[in-house]
């Protein structure tokens, strides 16, 4: 369904390929997953599909890329819509209309189609997508996941052959995230639809694909079976690192394939050793904080402390008030009631300059805060802001996602990479409260695992850290303290292990596996005895 004959493409002024001599064939109702490194191509891999690539791009392109029998070289997009839909990352960008059933019609009334068979197919997906409770609920009010099957849902009325989701679960809690994983497995095996997918977070998708296609930093493409190319791919999930680690073949692809092997790696872990932050004294404290919007109550009377030097995770499902919870504690978002003290001082009532060097928020769209032409404007602006050495700001950003053209236009950086700059930039200012929304969102495990670390070692230079997340591995890898949200109240607050071994929803894979307050796989590493 669809071929790559040797692909090589090389975007305008790049002074190298981001994609080399690709041969590459997926079937018909195949879901092929594509797998790599932060910003090494897979979005580029997913646009050519339609043509996106290098059609609105520019670049050139050497090679052959069909798809259901069509060179893209001979069509343009909009020609290729009947046969290929695609689903960006932020697909709540890309609505048009006010209602789901409005959004779900409007590609076929680009196509033209008859109003009788416009009726008929929207009826069908609303049914597929599990949609037909919200076809009247405007795009505004859907929640996460609501938005993310709508925008696939607005592609399928058009009956394409192919699906090409841009990490379609990358903004979502768990639970919305096997919702929309369900819809599209359902595509798959009930429809035989092909789908080609993007992922960063591999332990929810993995044990569902049918082919894994692995993109490494020089841009050589390798697919395969998932098991065999998980054997050696630069990015994997927790159970496949563990089925490493325990020297297991083949490599379990899900908790229940690991599940049953887990018996005799049990046997030789020592108890995992406690996490004993060097906590100081209490820096943040809200008190009765509460947030409306008309007459939604998004934060309800929340109480909550947080120490120098304290890593806190916040987590509850899309929807639960984490985003406003934040924008409340860093002092310009809406307030209904009750108190923040920071060090004594409300940031509220500081000029931004000040109430920088107080609290710092990396926000859930990044972009909102990048404005310059370059990564170097940006970074030099915020050295000279906080006044500090030039190149500070860049160096930081390349301890995040490694090296980086300093010349490149934010705009054209990969989510996970935007996140990594404005995160670079807030800290110039060396703030007492560091608030972090989603930072995880667009990240390879590499790429997470230095944030981790960097997280770390911002904590143990005394800032308090509060992180707003869904990535349940972050989490397990980096707080000392979980503290769960639903519907704007606080419903669970404990050390990390107490929290997420309790739960099937946010316990992490190592825990599900191996039944104990091991979270990670470093734990395991850690405990683990000669064999």
């Amino acid at each position: 369904m669809i071929t790559f004959h040797r692909v090589t493409f090389t975007y305008p002024n790049a002074d190298r390929p981001t994609l080399v001599g690709v041969d590459l064939h997926v079937g018909e109702g195949e879901l092929a997953l594509v797998v790599g490194p932060t910003g090494v191509g897979k979005s580029t891999l997913l646009r050519m599909v339609n043509g996106l690539v290098p059609r609105f791009s520019g670049g050139r392109l050497e090679g052959r890329v069909e798809v259901g029998g069509r060179d893209i070289a001979d069509h343009t997009v909009g020609e290729m819509a009947d046969l290929v839909g695609h689903v960006a990352q932020d697909p709540s960008a890309g609505f048009v209309a006010d209602t789901v059933e409005e959004e779900l019609a409007f590609t076929m009334e680009q196509l033209g189609l008859d109003p009788g068979v416009m009726r008929k197919r929207v009826e069908e997906v609303l049914d597929l997508m599990g949609l037909t409770h919200l076809r009247s609920r405007r795009l505004a009010d859907l929640s996460g996941g609501e938005a993310q099957r709508v925008a696939i849902g607005a592609v399928l009325t058009a009956h394409p052959k192919v699906m090409v989701l841009d990490e379609p679960t990358s903004a979502l809690d768990p639970a919305a995230a096997e919702e929309v994983l369900a819809s599209i497995t359902r595509l798959v095996h009930d429809v035989g639809t092909t789908v080609l997918m993007a992922e960063h977070r591999l332990e929810r998708v993995v044990q569902y694909a049918d082919r894994v296609i692995h993109i490494d930093p020089e841009g050589r493409v390798e697919g395969g079976a998932p098991a065999e190319v998980m054997e050696t791919s630069s990015v994997a999930p927790p159970v496949v690192r563990l089925g490493r680690l325990a020297g297991w073949s083949p490599l379990p692809l899900s908790v229940r394939d690991a599940r049953r092997r887990a018996a005799s790696l049990v046997s030789r872990l020592r108890p995992p050793a406690p996490r004993s932050p060097n906590v100081g004294a209490t820096v943040l404290e809200a008190r009765g904080l509460t947030v409306a919007y008309g007459d939604v109550a998004a934060v309800r009377g929340v109480d909550l402390r947080i120490a120098a030097g304290e890593i806190v995770a916040l987590m509850g499902r899309n929807g639960a008030g984490k985003s406003s919870l934040l924008w409340a504690l860093q002092g310009t978002g809406r307030r209904s009631g009750g108190r923040v003290s920071i060090g004594g001082v409300d940031p509220a009532t500081l000029e931004a300059g000040r109430a920088r060097r107080l609290v710092a928020l990396v926000p859930h769209e990044p972009s909102d805060l990048l404005f310059m032409e370059t990564v170097a404007d940006e970074c030099g602006r915020a050295d000279a802001t906080n006044g500090s050495p030039p190149g500070t700001c860049l160096a930081r950003l390349r301890q995040l996602v490694g090296d980086i053209d300093p010349q490149t236009h934010p705009a054209d950086l990969s989510e996970g990479q935007k996140l990594a700059l404005v995160l670079a930039i807030q800290l110039g200012a060396g703030p007492e409260v560091l608030l972090l929304d989603e930072p995880t969102r667009g990240m390879d495990y590499a790429a997470k695992q230095r944030l981790s670390g960097l997280i770390g070692e911002i904590a143990a230079q005394g800032t308090a850290v509060m992180v707003a997340t869904h990535d349940v591995e972050f989490a397990a890898e980096t707080a000392h303290r979980v503290v769960v949200m639903a519907e704007g109240e606080i419903v669970a607050d404990d050390r990390t292990a107490t929290v997420v071994v309790s739960s099937p929803v946010f316990a992490p894979q190592v825990a599900k596996v191996l039944a104990g307050d091991w979270l990670t796989v470093g734990d395991v590493a850690a405990a683990l005895e000669p064999a």
